[in-house]
């Protein structure tokens, strides 16, 4: 069994009583966010953890969007990659914090965003979506639209970087790696010579130009091709190939200790020419250089924007802790890194790469029996505070009725529960972790880390704690069967009821329950039988009243068709039409039938939406 990380140990071994009095959230926008990004620094070098809170426009259009106890990580990732491509961020708060035997240290900053083209370059074109519902929470809490419109930080993705650099084609100091091992052709010989006695009477007028009058210093620059840089003198080695770049390069470098090549890149990618700065003297050379690296750094830090908080908590390899891995992190990678992947494995792949701890209380909380079904932090802290004794020594959390701090309260909250959960699951001494899936770091025997993502939907409804009546089933893709195009009002029970004497595959236990009021999906629990089911389903010697339930417009599906839904973006707001959709051509059916790929999911009847009790 694996151990943590040193450092994850090391903040269970180590005391500190610099704990302060009082915390406070620190709004930040682009009127504050220079000076706020310092300080964040400095508190996430000294941290333990990091935990990020995310607030967006919207999240689920229907209920058959949320993630369902029915979703494999494939189809669990394709609703969650259709959220974060729609809808946009406007708050991110990130908690860098220390947690030392029992106390625990946030420093919690809210970061208002608001993406615009800041740089005036037609890129990026920004457009979301947004749903009222979420406008109208973020209202009664507070939330400040005005100063998210208009002062709210903008940022670009690390993908949307590299175009902008490319469009803003300002010379840059070269970064090319000398290779002068490979043999010299006669064109490499002709090119070098022609801009050897180039730059080499460039030089030598540059020196005279001191001397002469304005006109013929003019006229000498003129015919030269000489330039200004700032008030240094410069000229351009116009290039056709890589290789002609690293030949000149080459050159300058054995050429004078007082030119700097900087590269000129061509608007649309590669590079249009090398420009030749020349300096006064070596002590020039360096004030240069270092004007240009800081010249760099404040174009960089105006190009990214917030990401380079993103950035920061990348570098600093911290444990990142959240309460929506799945949700929070398709957001972040979206629009902080590059457009998502295809897939679920791509997508875990690449995100390892810039977060490789991730940890999520949720998966924390389905360790606790009677917690794996609440899916909201205050209510979990109830709970863990009138059940369990796991003191944890910070100042008071902040109560639900201070008005405006609702959202902005909730990372340091999740920093609580991350606190209580690690106490009584006793992290320390038995705990786990991977770098496959997002974490969930408690003890191995209650574990799954094969599936990262929530067995019930992850946004809260209210704040009562739901409880578990029956255990989850392991149950496999193929048991399962969707059903749809039955009469309008029918509940799962009377669904049940109907199809028990309809075939003989129902002699045996199954279970129906509604998706959507438009579908239903139905497990049976022995191999064989919804292959049985279907087969009876679409043959001519169907009879009895799923003979006549047919004819009124049942229709009957494997898990393939809504693997297929997903997988296209079939986003319908009542999953039978986006079913009828995915069935509209049989060769599609066909294909994706041949192309199955069986997973097996968790299946508990109790945690699924039951529309006969709403």
């Amino acid at each position: 069994m694996a151990t943590l990380p040193p450092l994850i140990r090391r903040r269970f071994l180590s005391t500190s009583t610099n704990v302060p009095k009082k915390w406070a959230v620190k709004e930040v926008t682009k009127l504050n966010f220079k000076e706020s990004l310092e300080e964040f620094k400095d508190h996430l070098s000294g941290s333990d953890f990091v935990a990020v809170s995310l607030q967006k426009t919207g999240s689920f259009s229907a209920a058959w969007h949320r993630p369902q106890p029915f979703d494999t990580a494939d189809t669990s990732y394709c609703k969650a990659k259709y959220a974060a491509e729609r809808f946009q961020l406007l708050q991110f708060a990130a908690c860098p914090f220390t947690l030392r035997a029992s106390k625990l240290t946030p420093h919690p900053y809210n970061f208002v965003l608001f993406p615009r083209d800041e740089l005036k370059l037609g890129m990026p074109s920004y457009s979301f979506s947004v749903q009222t519902s979420h406008l109208t929470s973020m209202a009664q809490e507070g939330f400040d639209f005005n100063a998210c419109i208009y002062n709210g930080i903008s940022y670009l993705s690390r993908a949307q970087e590299s175009a902008a650099q490319v469009r803003i084609g300002n010379p840059s100091p070269s970064t090319y790696i000398m290779n002068s091992s490979a043999t010299r052709t006669v064109a490499d010989t002709v090119f070098l010579e022609r801009i050897k006695s180039r730059v080499k009477h460039w030089k030598k007028a540059c020196r005279s130009s001191k001397k002469d009058d304005a006109l013929l210093s003019s006229l000498r620059k003129l015919i030269l091709g000489s330039e200004l840089y700032g008030s240094r003198p410069c000229m351009n080695i116009d290039v056709c190939s890589e290789r002609q770049i690293q030949l000149a390069l080459e050159m300058l470098r054995e050429f004078s200790d007082e030119l700097v090549p900087l590269i000129v890149p061509a608007k649309g990618g590669g590079t249009q020419a090398v420009r030749v700065v020349l300096t006064s003297s070596k002590e020039d050379k360096d004030s240069f250089e270092r004007e240009l690296q800081n010249l760099e750094e404040e174009q960089n830090q105006r190009v990214r924007g917030f990401r380079e908080v993103i950035d920061l908590i990348s570098a600093s390899q911290k444990p990142v802790v959240s309460h929506n891995s799945i949700n929070d992190f398709t957001f972040i990678h979206s629009k902080f890194l590059s457009p998502l992947p295809t897939n679920v494995d791509e997508f875990m792949d690449s995100l390892h790469l810039v977060f490789p701890h991730l940890l999520d209380v949720n998966h924390m909380m389905k360790n606790i029996g009677p917690l794996r079904k609440v899916t909201n932090i205050h209510a979990a802290i109830s709970y863990l505070n009138n059940h369990y004794f796991a003191p944890i020594d910070m100042e008071n959390l902040p109560q639900e009725n201070e008005e405006g701090t609702v959202h902005r309260h909730n990372v340091v909250k999740m920093c609580y529960l991350f606190a209580k959960l690690c106490s009584i699951l006793k992290i320390p001494d038995n705990a786990m972790t991977s770098n496959n899936a997002l974490l969930a770091p408690a003890p191995e025997e209650y574990t799954n880390i094969s599936n990262p993502y929530p067995d019930s939907p992850q946004e809260s409804i209210n704040d009562d704690i739901r409880i578990w009546t029956k255990s989850m089933k392991k149950v496999s893709c193929n048991h399962l069967v969707f059903l749809w195009g039955f009469r309008s009002g029918m509940t799962a029970g009377m669904l049940k009821s109907l199809l028990h004497m309809s075939h003989d595959v129902f002699s045996e236990e199954f279970d129906v329950r509604l998706v959507d009021k438009s579908c239903a999906i139905v497990v049976f629990w022995r191999p064989g039988l919804s292959e049985t089911f279907l087969d009876f389903v679409s043959s001519e010697e169907i009879c009895g009243s799923l003979r006549e339930m047919v004819s009124e417009g049942l229709r009957a599906s494997s898990y393939d068709a809504y693997k297929r839904v997903c997988r296209l973006g079939l986003w319908e707001a009542n999953l039978a039409e986006s079913l009828d959709k995915a069935l509209e051509d049989q060769d599609c059916l066909v294909e994706a039938n041949l192309a199955a790929n069986c997973k097996e999911i968790y299946w508990s009847s109790d945690s699924t939406i039951n529309f006969d009790d709403l």
